[in-house]
């Protein structure tokens, strides 16, 4: 297949002259007609991959992702490149929904944005039929998978499209962070026609993974951060420890802020443009901090607290050194931090009635009836539900993601919608409008010099902008904008901040409220699973971290040389050929008896000096106990109960 003609669509738009790795395998697997998935890491440029062969075709691609801010940027992208783009997602009024529909159809738009939950509406499933798909693009694809770590149940709605649109479609999966396991999940339920699988390795052979066991963080970071140069993230779990660890760098003269979920949509785009600029050096953030971020200059990510599964700490960390120069990614470890995440385990999964107390007390505060509520999108605030309930924070929160997970919902983070305007009148309607009320004439070509597309469909607007193009106020604008509406002359949606809950499900009775005690079981211990993975990691030191990290994903590496625990292995002069070999027969020896060290070093054929060296190396790692009468066992790790 000749690829040159998808080189120039990538020169024209991005200014790019080649494709990254795997891009170019992707983009002509989907060429071909093949259902494809796309394995990626994070920085990977996977957006390019259906981007650019949708570009290459007539017809629309459409694009299904959980993630309502990174979908609202991409066509905000899209459209400033002049790539018409539209979206559908949580939040949208139907009129605006039934305009994006239509434009999808009969317009000349090259890229449909969806939520996934979007896939179940009739109205979409009436419409989508009638469009001239050339593609259909699943991002984050991991979350079809209930074995994977951030599963949704509306990604399972995905496979109804196969029903609905031409088999000559092909389906594009992508995903940064999938395992063996989920990785053939998501074939399977996406019923790819046949198994097919790209993928780039996950190696990141610039980064140098550490783990530091270290009881006072705060002394650690600070020390750390005066010692090497340049700008990087630190991970927190709580809002609070976010904040406070901001300040902590601030006061020891380091520029730093704090950024999470809790905050002001301007505020946060305030504070990730000065960390981008370099105007902060250090960003302390909790994991709300990472969709959107292009930074390829960052040198460290520090995680102060251990996150709940390697997928997670994958990702996060490998925001550093997409220049592909040095960088580290850091896990600061303590001795308490196994309690914390058996207490955070235990919060993740509420009391099954617990769930279903949650469940009624959300339908009551939305005051949603039995038997109603099916595909209704509310406005939520978690504070106000919370204090109104008396209900803990924790367990409400997980009892929320726990009826997500099981179907009944679906509820986002803040989603900040701006002001929209859309004419319903014709410009010639509009003339004649204008030429009759003098008082809105300046006002409306105000408007119209200001946007452009707001006869075609629904356009975002800024009042305060308007008001100072205008030297009006904004009291004024907006009481423009009110009176134009109820002329008839515009449809105008002001804008709003919220959360947002979306019923999946009609609302049941409480004993219909189907929670199986085997079905939470299985999914705790799924949990267990991946969080003992992700303790093994910062607790094993004989084994490479990138090894560690590439081996939970199915991939095969050689030690990377410059994580603590390989330049710890430099440090005895010994290959690492050597030292595994000769690191297995001692451990084939002590898993049959205890040994005396002298009998031990004697039984291995070996030179004494290097078998020494290994022994006394796995002593100091605590890989080996000696009892009182000076007899050597290997140590079993020490590990949640399963």
């Amino acid at each position: 297949m000749n690829i040159e003609p998808y080189r120039q669509i990538l020169i024209k738009y991005w200014g790019f002259t080649s494709f990254r790795p795997l891009q170019e395998e992707i983009i002509k697997s989907v060429a071909e007609g093949r259902d494809t998935l796309g394995l990626m890491p994070t920085g990977g440029g996977k957006s390019m991959t259906f981007q650019v062969p949708a570009l290459a075709r007539d017809g629309l691609c459409l694009v299904i992702t959980p993630l309502i801010a990174l979908m609202k940027e991409q066509v905000a992208r899209l459209n400033s490149l002049e790539i018409k783009s539209l979206a559908i997602h949580s939040g949208m009024s139907p009129e605006e929904i039934d305009i994006v529909l239509e434009n999808s159809i009969y317009g000349d738009y090259k890229f449909l944005y969806i939520s996934p939950e979007r896939i179940s509406t009739r109205i979409f499933q009436a419409r989508v039929q009638k469009m001239n798909l050339n593609l259909i693009a699943v991002d984050e694809a991991h979350c079809i998978s209930q074995w994977g770590y951030d599963f949704r149940p509306s990604y399972l709605k995905i496979a109804l499209l196969r029903e609905l649109v031409s088999d000559k479609v092909p389906f594009l999966a992508l995903s940064a962070s999938a395992t063996p396991q989920v990785t053939e999940d998501i074939m399977n339920k996406l019923q790819f026609r046949e198994k097919n699988v790209l993928r780039t390795s996950f190696e990141r052979k610039n980064i140098s993974y550490l783990v530091r066991k270290v009881e006072d963080k705060g002394s650690y970071l600070i020390k750390t951060l005066n010692k090497i140069s340049g700008s990087g993230i630190v991970y927190v779990r709580s809002r609070k420890r976010c904040k406070e660890i901001a300040e902590l760098l601030v006061a020891n003269g380091i520029s730093s802020d704090f950024y999470h979920a809790g905050l002001p949509v301007e505020l946060r785009d305030k504070k990730q443009l000065a960390w981008s600029s370099g105007d902060t050096r250090v960003i302390v953030a909790t994991n709300a901090f990472g969709m959107g971020i292009d930074k390829a200059d960052v040198r460290f990510v520090i995680h102060w607290e251990m996150p709940d599964c390697i997928e997670e700490y994958f990702q996060e960390s490998g925001r550093a050194g997409r220049d592909n120069k040095p960088a580290f990614a850091v896990l600061l470890y303590s001795a308490s931090d196994k309690g914390r995440l058996e207490e955070s385990l235990r919060k993740k999964f509420p009391p099954i009635d617990k769930i279903k107390d949650v469940y009624e007390a959300l339908c009551n505060y939305l005051q949603v009836p039995e038997g109603a509520g099916k595909d209704n999108v509310f406005d939520f605030s978690m504070q106000d539900f919370l204090s109104k309930y008396r209900l803990p924070v924790i367990e409400t929160f997980n009892s929320l993601k726990f009826l997500q997970r099981e179907g009944y919902v679906e509820f986002t983070e803040e989603i900040n919608n701006p002001s929209r305007v859309h004419f319903i009148v014709g410009r010639d309607d509009l003339y004649k409008f204008q030429v009759a009320n003098e008082t809105f004439d300046s006002f409306i070509k105000l408007l119209l010099r200001s946007y452009t597309g707001m006869f075609s469909e629904f356009v975002a607007i800024n009042e305060d902008i308007l008001a100072k193009k205008s030297a009006l106020s904004r009291d004024t604008v907006y009481k423009f904008l009110v009176k134009l509406s109820s002329l008839n002359i515009i449809k105008y949606i002001p804008g709003k901040k919220t959360a947002l809950v979306i019923f999946t499900e009609e609302r049941l009775e409480r004993k219909s409220l189907m929670i199986s005690p085997e079905n939470y079981l299985q999914v705790k211990e799924k949990q267990i699973i991946r969080l003992n993975k992700m303790i093994d990691y910062a607790d094993f030191n004989t084994k490479c971290r990138s090894v560690v990290l590439l081996d939970y994903f199915g991939e095969e590496s050689d030690r990377c040389g410059i994580c603590d625990v390989c330049r710890e292995r430099n440090e005895l002069d010994l290959s690492k050929y050597e030292f595994d070999l000769i690191l297995e027969e001692i451990k084939d020896k002590l898993s049959e008896k205890k040994y005396d060290a002298h009998d031990l070093v004697a039984g291995i054929n070996h030179p004494e000096e290097k078998v020494i060296k290994i022994i006394r190396w796995l002593l100091d790692h605590n890989k080996l106990v000696m009892n009182d009468n000076h007899m050597l066992s290997w140590k079993e790790p020490d590990l949640f109960s399963r």
